[in-house]
């Protein structure tokens, strides 16, 4: 049968969205999820599924589970797996973690002689920061102690979506990249640069400053991607009340000064825990700068994000809807959600910006591997 130019394993797949990112260029040899919900979405939305996805805990895979050589493994792993440092005396701690599962079988793969080409990490910008960049630290010499050299991109998915969603993405490679691959890239940010800088000398050897061009520029904004207002369910005039009382001074008078130019503005707005006079404080933040917030997991009430429309002196708010949100991270309207709203917003929530990833697959990722998929064509 005819395959597609490169092969992937896609661990922590939820969705599968780095699947969709990565296109019709890249087939899937093997993805693995422990979460139900996740698990279902994804065979729902993938009908070859059943040759590859293995739904369960991770720690119980094995290098049998993973079929041949991948040219790339993608883990979009939980966050808190990267703590690694401080307390869980850096790589020597958490073992129980799910990213030390994935990892020992990319090591177990390397033993075999069939380590993937290339991995990508991706996780939350604190990654680069936590515990004063030992965690990152502590990524690196796993990485390295594989073979890989490896660099950083903290891309915000607001380049691509109206989401204001910063991931860290690092990039892996056992090969050395092609030069025009090296060099200056937007998403070196701040934090990126600091993380390198505070790489050990036999790490900072192995770090490759990814190039990427700039995006060309969003062309869509919040309000382009919501529903009809007559076609969703709005808060009552209390519970909009409720809302507006949570805010604080700022936030109202943006607000206010909007309802008082009697245009539509479309905002969105969350709960967030501040301090204010030594007491924390529930407070409701609005923006309207085009951009929804960055989607959460739906654990709590303050985790859902509500729109909040103003026109003609009148307020409204309602919750995000999964369909919206599901939009808001770039998955086409033919993808099927589950049916309870919870589920469909922890599917969104967790996953990973499907544009984004289709960006680096063009940038990097396919040039990267061009040179092995040509030669195993021979």
């Amino acid at each position: 049968m005819n395959r597609a130019p490169f092969c992937f394993y896609e661990f922590f797949a939820g969705g599968g969205m780095a699947r969709l990112g990565l296109g019709e260029a890249w087939d899937c040899a093997f993805a693995n999820d422990f979460d139900p919900g996740k698990a279902a979405t994804y065979r729902a939305n993938f009908p070859d599924a059943a040759a590859h996805f293995h739904q369960g805990d991770v720690w119980k895979l094995t290098t049998a589970d993973l079929p041949g050589r991948a040219d790339l493994a993608w883990a979009s792993s939980p966050c808190q797996d990267f703590s690694l440092a401080g307390a869980r005396a850096g790589l020597a701690g958490g073992r129980s973690s799910a990213f030390f599962g994935f990892w020992r079988l990319i090591a177990g793969l390397d033993a075999e002689g069939r380590a993937p080409r290339a991995i990508v990490i991706e996780n939350v910008g604190g990654l680069l920061t936590s515990h004063g960049g030992r965690d990152f630290a502590a990524l690196g010499e796993a990485l390295a102690g594989q073979g890989y050299s490896f660099g950083a991109l903290e891309v915000d998915a607001a380049a691509f979506l109206p989401q204001s969603r910063p991931r860290v993405f690092v990039i892996a490679t056992r090969t050395p990249p092609p030069a025009g691959l090296v060099g200056a890239s937007p998403f070196h940010t701040r934090a990126v640069r600091a993380a390198a800088a505070g790489l050990p000398k036999a790490l900072a050897a192995r770090w490759i400053w990814w190039r990427t061009p700039r995006p060309a520029p969003r062309n869509t904004d919040l309000a382009a991607l919501l529903e009809p207002d007559n076609a969703v369910v709005w808060h009552s005039p209390e519970r909009t009340a409720r809302w507006l009382a949570l805010m604080a001074p700022l936030h109202r008078s943006r607000l206010e000064a909007i309802r008082a130019r009697g245009e539509r503005a479309v905002g969105a707005v969350y709960r967030r825990m501040r301090v204010e006079a030594g007491q924390r404080v529930q407070r409701a933040e609005a923006r309207f700068d085009g951009l929804a917030g960055c989607l959460r997991t739906p654990r709590g009430g303050s985790s859902r994000q509500v729109i909040v429309v103003v026109e003609n002196g009148r307020v409204r708010t309602r919750l995000l809807s999964p369909r919206e949100a599901a939009r808001l991270m770039g998955l086409p309207e033919s993808y099927s959600l589950p049916k309870a709203a919870t589920t469909a917003l922890h599917v969104a929530g967790d996953g990973v910006a499907v544009p984004v990833v289709r960006w680096l697959a063009q940038e990097i990722l396919e040039p990267l591997l061009g040179g092995s998929a040509a030669m195993a064509a021979e």
